[in-house]
């Protein structure tokens, strides 16, 4: 009787136990959906950064051709303070005619460092299912950092594009690349490539 009883549990039990080994992979799969968020490169604050601001805007543009070679959306991200501007349609305000932005690009204008903070850049991640963010921009140790932090918050995959930062001291875009998740241009290009 015993015996019975052990053989129909385990006939039972059976397909159970290999449909709970296959669950866990397939759940531990996600499909990466990104974007690349480009941050405050304008005119008015681009003066202010160290020797790396060519190579940065040089890699920033590599990010966006990239970015559109895979129809990754691009965001670009400015900032002005309500106050002391630079204002919307100001020279001050723009990103320079050399950055490959597009009109049709979604735009954000932010007040506080985080571009998270009191925009519409959540709702248009979520309205496009965006997962994983790509950050370049200014200055790394302000507005990039705190949208990369804000990011995290909000539980995106969130990357700095390496070399595609930058702030006032080239050592402390070196120190946030450091502390921070950073990849390459190849490292995006292959991510991107095994989408």
């Amino acid at each position: 009787m015993k015996e019975v009883l052990f053989l129909m549990t385990l006939f039972i039990m059976v397909p159970f136990l290999f449909a709970q080994t296959d669950a866990p992979e397939e759940q531990g799969k996600k499909e990466m959906r990104p974007a690349l968020i480009v941050i405050d490169i304008q005119n008015r604050y681009l003066p202010m950064m160290s020797e790396e601001k060519d190579l940065a805007l040089r890699m920033i543009n590599g990010a966006i051709w990239l970015s559109r070679q895979h129809d990754v959306p691009v965001i670009r991200v400015y900032h002005t303070d309500p106050q002391y501007g630079p204002k919307p349609g100001e020279d001050d305000f723009e990103f320079p005619e050399s950055v490959i932005i597009e009109d049709n690009d979604p735009k954000v204008i932010k007040n506080y460092p985080s571009a998270f903070k009191k925009t519409d850049l959540e709702k248009i991640l979520r309205e496009k299912n965006i997962n994983t963010l790509f950050l370049c921009g200014l200055s790394a140790v302000g507005c990039v950092l705190a949208t990369y932090y804000g990011a995290l918050d909000l539980d995106f995959d969130v990357f700095m594009v390496r070399n595609a930062i930058m702030s006032h001291d080239s050592k402390y875009t070196d120190f946030v690349e450091d502390i921070t998740e950073t990849v390459s241009f190849q490292t995006i290009r292959f991510m991107l490539e095994h989408m």
